[in-house]
């Protein structure tokens, strides 16, 4: 896994894709952020693409087959093509629960 790590109390809420080059929604090729609260996980299936984080625009990242990059909430970035590929997005929420059972749990 890239960069950050999910939190601890995060839930999946949502999947999104899989989505090839043909299917890709327009507006992940934009600069776009996750709201707050929200984290995300993308995961490559199959060949490759560049993702692109705002704030380091000049520092494209490759990622392929197999890779994965966790996508904090409010941080600006989009996906730059660089061929066939297929990859699949899920969102987590903060959840204040999820922290607290994991919490009990432990005890």
């Amino acid at each position: 896994m890239m960069g950050a790590r999910l939190p601890d109390n995060c839930e999946a809420y949502r999947r999104l894709g899989p989505f090839a080059a043909v299917t890709l929604p327009p507006g992940l090729l934009r600069a776009h952020a996750l709201k707050p609260g929200c984290w995300g996980l993308l995961t490559i299936a199959a060949g490759h693409i560049g993702f692109v984080w705002e704030d380091a625009p000049d520092r494209s990242i490759r990622l392929g087959a197999g890779d994965n990059i966790v996508i904090a909430p409010e941080r600006r970035h989009h996906i730059a093509l660089d061929g066939e590929f297929t990859l699949e997005i899920c969102l987590y929420r903060q959840s204040e629960s999820a922290g607290v059972e994991s919490s009990a749990s432990k005890a």
